[in-house]
């Protein structure tokens, strides 16, 4: 197999982009829940999906354990689960590619 070598950058990136995707989609949905709670306007799901696709799958799984929120849909845990083990598995692939070098 070729290795690639970069010197970390790359990677400190790829994890700022991930972190960054989760707490907003943590975020968005302990808002959309607080929301709910008072009778304000909601966020539409398709936003939730939007960003679980974009990498936001395991921000969405914590807000619904920890802030309780579209526990009972199905379908948001069925999608937030996929893309959190889609996007684990893109990353250990693209990971695998290359040799990480700091310094």
């Amino acid at each position: 197999m070729n290795e690639m070598h970069f010197n970390g950058i790359f990677f400190a990136i790829l994890v700022g982009y991930y972190l960054l995707i989760n707490l907003i989609m943590y975020g968005t949905m302990a808002f959309d829940k607080k929301a709910a709670i008072n009778h304000k306007r909601r966020i539409p799901e398709k936003n939730f999906y939007l960003m679980a696709i974009l990498g936001g799958g395991l921000g969405g799984l914590l807000a619904m354990m920890f802030k309780h929120h579209k526990t009972r849909h199905m379908d948001f845990i069925f999608v937030f689960t996929l893309t959190a083990l889609l996007h684990i598995l893109v990353i250990f692939f693209i990971m695998g590619k290359f040799v990480v070098t700091f310094g």
